[in-house]
């Protein structure tokens, strides 16, 4: 038996494999792993059969064999993941793939967007090494109350020290 190549800790044969042969996946999380585990399968087919028909892109099934000859896929980091559950219509999936080319290694970052078509879900489009939102900092005044709780001003409890 052979473990899950998507990471999962399963066997594939309870995992991935189901969906690749023809299961429908029932989150986006599950869909985004399948493909993974059909890059590493080597199962074009899958990957093309799980794009959304409405694509600006359509499949390159020619990159993609490139893709599968060149690349030796090595993990699969899922980060974040935004609805895409059984219930919902869309979602979002952030993760890292990493890959070994040409015995250089290498990472893929993806923000990737998951739509249902049909009741199945289909990977839509997605953005490479996204970018988390600006940290917002906010500055504390001297008169404002103070941001431990205390209920004192600023400048007489934690702003006193600075």
């Amino acid at each position: 038996m052979t473990m899950c190549h998507c990471g999962s800790g399963k066997q594939l044969e309870a995992c991935c494999l189901p969906l690749i042969n023809g299961a429908p996946a029932p989150t986006a999380e599950a869909l985004m792993r399948s493909r993974y585990s059909a890059f590493k399968e080597r199962n074009l087919d899958y990957i093309d059969k799980t794009h959304a028909s409405d694509m600006d892109e359509p499949f390159d099934r020619a990159e993609g064999e490139v893709m599968m000859n060149e690349i030796d896929w090595r993990g699969l980091e899922i980060r974040r993941v935004v609805a895409g559950g059984e219930k919902d219509e869309t979602g979002e999936v952030e993760f890292i793939a990493r890959f070994k080319r040409q015995g250089q290694a290498g990472v893929h970052h993806e923000l990737a967007t998951f739509k249902r078509e049909n009741g199945r879900w289909v990977y839509v489009d997605g953005e490479l090494n996204p970018k988390a939102p600006p940290r917002r900092v906010v500055q504390v005044g001297r008169n404002d109350p103070c941001t431990c709780g205390s209920g004192k001003k600023y400048k007489k409890c934690c702003g006193a020290a600075a």
